[in-house]
């Protein structure tokens, strides 16, 4: 996970060196950013692994930014922390909405926005020995390269939608509720609420496309995968 690029956006001078000097304690390289223009041109030169985006700038609001980074296959693959001021639910649910990953509400704790940054990441990881799984015929999910096909055609999902599908097909027909799906997510770093899983599936589903149907929802439970 070491020497992975993070990039904070947000406008609070404080914000970005404070978050910037834990990241670079655990081991990751940081570019801070305190204006969207200069963010959007870095993009050019430096993907980052991860981004940190502020709802709240000067310039663009955030949930544009994640609305244009989601719909950019060249970087919609790239996993968005949103830090918000904002504690009403509908507020994080939005960004959810748009294609964010998680979500931190401020004040925050440096040493918990960093753990819910390695959570994150560990989602993107493959898990070396992990069987490609087919059904028929028209899925494929291939966890070693972190790919998944849908009638032969590539579709890119965010590291948490991935982490969802592989956990549902793994199992088909086991109903997982939102929680055991948030323990397996987030494990003891879970601070989320349980409409996120709801959000994410609805992604998911959406991005499957008519593949997504075998993604199902038991009324009250959970979910599950069903052929």
């Amino acid at each position: 996970m070491g020497n992975q690029l993070i990039a904070i956006v947000d406008d609070e001078p404080d914000i970005l060196e404070l978050v910037g000097i834990n990241l670079k304690k655990s081991g990751f390289k940081v570019n801070g950013f305190s204006e969207v223009e200069g963010f959007y041109k870095s993009l050019h030169t430096a993907s980052p692994d991860l981004i940190i985006l502020d709802l709240m700038l000067p310039d663009v609001d955030g949930f544009e930014v994640c609305k244009y980074l989601k719909n950019n296959d060249k970087y919609a693959s790239i996993p968005i922390i949103m830090l918000t001021a904002k504690t009403e639910e509908t507020e994080k649910v939005l960004g959810l909405e748009l294609g964010a990953d998680d979500y931190v509400t401020k004040p925050f704790s440096p040493r918990e926005l960093t753990a819910r940054v390695k959570a994150v990441l560990r989602r993107r990881e493959p898990k070396a020995g992990s069987k490609r799984i087919e059904v028929e015929d028209v899925l494929k999910i291939d966890p070693e390269r972190y790919e998944v096909e849908v009638k032969g055609n590539k579709v890119d999902l965010t590291p948490t939608e991935f982490k969802i599908l592989n956990l549902l097909v793994s199992r088909p027909g086991r109903i997982y509720s939102r929680d055991q799906i948030l323990d397996h997510l987030w494990g003891k770093e879970k601070f989320v609420i349980d409409r996120t899983i709801d959000v994410h599936i609805r992604h998911l589903r959406e991005k499957l496309g008519d593949t997504g149907r075998y993604v199902k929802n038991v009324r009250s439970i959970g979910y599950k995968f069903e052929e």
